[in-house]
């Protein structure tokens, strides 16, 4: 309906099956096959842009099993006892991640699971062997396309004219490096739609920043806000539950949602001592069910973290 050229827009994301399902979305509703609006995830299009530049291969891409073979290395060499805990490397990866994903300078991070001294070691270490066999990872695609843009404004600038119209869906989960990128692609224009809920903000833990979105109409006064107040997904009794449980949240936008859907079964809240009462509770109940010839086929069992699930399948697996 604006004429605007696909290929002057640009949709993304945080992951490709997010980007996939968008654009087939998106080919559905304007009946089309194939379209040249470029829809990918923030990685997936900055690494593009590095490819062009610098002529980057998949051979320059780090692996998940190369990177942890370089941090158990440095691990051993520079972090003592820590070398003996199993989950540390974990940790040491998604520090260092923070670290270049909000560009913060090494002197002022302070770790969280280790001495600093030994942090800086470690860190120092991973970059000198990542230099050293001409690799990036995750991180270093946003950071690299960062430090380009602001060397050459020529390849900014040519970026900048062909993305006219940038779309970021899941706005909440974004990084200042991220958004960092993504403002100074969008100048001189400033044709910025973004699409998120702050309420939905869970990775703060891997560098996100909900406070980004909170404060957009700040970075940009002239910015239209509508608000999608109508839930599709819940019934009445779990979107009263949830605006219950986010509601005491100081820092959020204030929004009232409502569904048309049915109210529902209650919600039940239920305390235990400790997980293996939790997992014998969840097996009868799901037990109790089964011999009232109940199909469970529409039940689900919903976890934090994985670790979480191997106390449950124990008790299922006694409960038969």
């Amino acid at each position: 309906e604006g004429r605007i050229p696909p290929e002057n827009i640009l949709v993304v994301t945080f992951s490709r099956a997010a980007a996939k399902e968008m654009k087939e979305r998106f080919l559905k509703f304007t009946g089309q096959s194939a379209t040249r609006v470029t829809f990918g995830t923030f990685h997936g299009v900055f690494y593009g842009i590095l490819r062009q530049a610098y002529g980057f291969t998949a051979a320059n891409i780090l692996s998940e099993e190369e990177k942890s073979g370089i941090l158990k290395e440095l691990i051993l060499n520079y972090g003592g006892d820590l070398a003996e805990e199993g989950d540390f490397p974990e940790e040491i990866a998604k520090e260092i991640s923070v670290v270049k994903g909000n560009r913060i300078s090494l002197e002022y991070y302070y770790s969280s699971c280790c001495p600093d001294e030994v942090f800086r070691q470690i860190y120092n270490g991973y970059q000198k062997a990542l230099r050293q066999r001409r690799k990036l990872d995750f991180d270093d695609m946003l950071l690299c396309c960062y430090e380009l843009f602001v060397k050459r404004k020529d390849i900014l600038a040519a970026w900048q004219n062909k993305f006219q119209y940038i779309m970021v869906d899941e706005f909440q989960d974004i990084n200042h490096l991220q958004y960092d990128i993504v403002r100074m692609l969008a100048k001189p224009r400033d044709n910025l739609f973004i699409v998120g809920d702050d309420d939905q903000s869970i990775y703060h833990f891997r560098g996100a920043k909900p406070e980004i979105m909170l404060n957009f109409t700040k970075d940009y006064p002239k910015a239209e806000t509508v608000l999608l107040d109508i839930n599709y997904r819940c019934t009445k009794n779990v979107l009263q539950a949830a605006m219950n449980v986010v509601g005491c949240n100081q820092i959020r936008f204030k929004k009232r949602l409502s569904t048309p859907n049915e109210q529902g079964k209650p919600v039940k809240v239920m305390e235990f001592d400790n997980p293996r009462e939790e997992y014998v509770k969840i097996a009868a109940f799901l037990k109790k069910r089964l011999e009232a010839g109940e199909n469970l086929e529409d039940t689900a069992v919903l976890f934090r973290t994985n670790q979480e699930a191997e106390g449950l399948v124990g008790a299922l697996m006694e409960y038969q």
